[in-house]
């Protein structure tokens, strides 16, 4: 693979910058940036290594920034039966091995390799956007419609999923899960003792927040030492003030951003975080769950690799709904693996996405992860309470895409959008952030 000069490095990583940026219309690709040569097809056979080359066959390096509690065993569930079909691999998880293990540093240590020409076999991405808007835009990946075909994923993922990894028709990631993000989690005994009921609407979670006041209880679990976690929860906000159809709108030019159900939104969840942890601002993400736990919060909204965690902890007091207001809405998000051109150990690779596309892959993969299977033949013995109930809301619900996990938007705006609440977190100033919000969708295409 050509190395990328500086000009183009910068350009390619405005894309990625942002992080987890699975758009549905993803960011117009960098000028241009010299392509890699062309991979063979995913169907052919490998050519005999050179002696060189042997020790590089031997194994696999991937990326993930999987390492709390429920997903590191779910990689680790996800890499058994791997090893047991194609013995004598060594895996290696580099973002792990070498401290980069947040999702932010993972991703620069990835785009520091991808554009050096020196790419690892495979890396977690959300699925979407967030690859075809920087990697697959830059002609670094592979396409995956033969190895799809192959293994007969056309058949056994859903149609809106295959479209949702694909451009130009030819899907660039396997799918290793559905994970819902508009989730509320919440301490079944702290609910138990003020005589409560998890609410369906804001202005039940708002009766129940004044009792949990007057016992000195926070209602509301906010992480927002930095952004992205208050952007997550006033996504809910949103959709429970839109509805999911005008909530999808701002996505597709239907609904514009300057509509009058933001400054709605945001007047709500000026008054939500009042009933929020007061240190909310510096606690970190990874730390949140422990608030629940402690009994310190009584509620939390969070996507579902939640139960992984609090699972991994101990803790089993819990109880789910969708968050006030989203009854019946799926926000959805997606985890992927894809294939960068010019790897070490091309076959190590195919067989490694065969394994994250399988059934034995996924029903391994998903019960401590707390998502639930792309695939659509799933073992449901395998799955806990929670999962089952997912899978039967992923059947029925209004499926909509989320911003924060990379769904829904651009990369640009993702990233503009997370500092504009976070800057909202702080000063509770709903013009500056309605006009924020509204510059950000311009600034991305999403409004003219």
């Amino acid at each position: 693979m050509k190395q990328l000069n500086r000009r183009e490095f910068l350009k390619l990583g405005a894309l990625v910058a942002g992080g987890a940026a699975l758009a549905s219309c993803a960011p117009a690709a960098p000028a241009p940036v010299p392509a890699a040569p062309a991979a063979p097809a995913a169907t052919a056979a490998p050519k005999a290594a050179a002696p060189a080359a042997a020790a590089a066959n031997k194994k696999l390096e991937i990326f993930s920034w999987w390492t709390s509690g429920g997903e590191i065993e779910a990689l680790n569930a996800l890499l058994d039966p791997f090893a047991k079909k194609y013995p004598g691999i060594e895996v290696v998880n580099s973002a792990i091995a070498g401290g980069t293990s947040s999702g932010g540093d993972m991703k620069a240590v990835l785009q520091t390799r991808m554009m050096g020409g020196d790419p690892p076999e495979s890396f977690q991405v959300h699925l979407g956007g967030e690859l075809l808007g920087s990697y697959v835009a830059a002609n670094t990946m592979e396409p995956l419609d033969a190895l799809y075909k192959e293994e007969g994923w056309d058949k056994i993922f859903p149609k809106s999923l295959i479209d949702i990894a694909s451009k130009d028709g030819k899907p660039y990631s396997v799918p290793v899960n559905i994970h819902r993000s508009n989730m509320m989690w919440y301490n079944k005994k702290m609910l138990d003792d003020i005589g409560a009921k998890p609410p369906k609407t804001w202005d039940e979670f708002f009766q129940i927040a004044d009792k949990l006041k007057a016992k000195g209880i926070p209602a509301l679990a906010v992480a927002e030492s930095s952004a992205g976690f208050a952007a997550h929860v006033f996504e809910t906000v949103l959709i429970a003030n839109m509805g999911p159809e005008k909530f999808a709108g701002l996505f597709n030019g239907t609904t514009k951003w300057d509509d009058p159900a933001i400054k709605t939104s945001l007047e709500m969840y000026k008054k939500i975080l009042s009933y929020a942890n007061p240190d909310y601002l510096s606690v970190g993400w990874g730390d949140v769950n422990d608030l629940m736990i402690n009994g310190k919060v009584a509620m939390m909204i969070m996507g579902d690799w939640t139960p992984g965690v609090l699972w991994s902890k101990g803790f089993k007091d819990f109880g789910w709904q969708a968050a006030p207001g989203n009854e019946g809405i799926f926000q959805m998000l997606s985890d992927s693996f894809g294939l960068p051109k010019n790897v070490k150990n091309r076959e190590a690779a195919l067989n490694f996405l065969r394994i994250v596309g399988s059934k034995d892959g996924q029903d391994a993969f998903n019960p401590p992860k707390g998502s639930i299977p792309a695939r659509t033949d799933a073992d449901m013995s395998k799955y806990s309470d929670y999962q089952k109930w997912a899978m039967d809301e992923w059947k029925k619900d209004k499926i909509i895409p989320s911003i924060v996990h990379g769904a829904a938007a651009p990369v640009a705006f993702m990233t503009d959008y997370m500092n504009a609440v976070n800057v909202f977190a702080t000063k509770k100033d709903v013009d500056q952030t309605a006009a924020a919000i509204l510059k950000a969708a311009k600034d991305a295409g999403l409004q003219k």
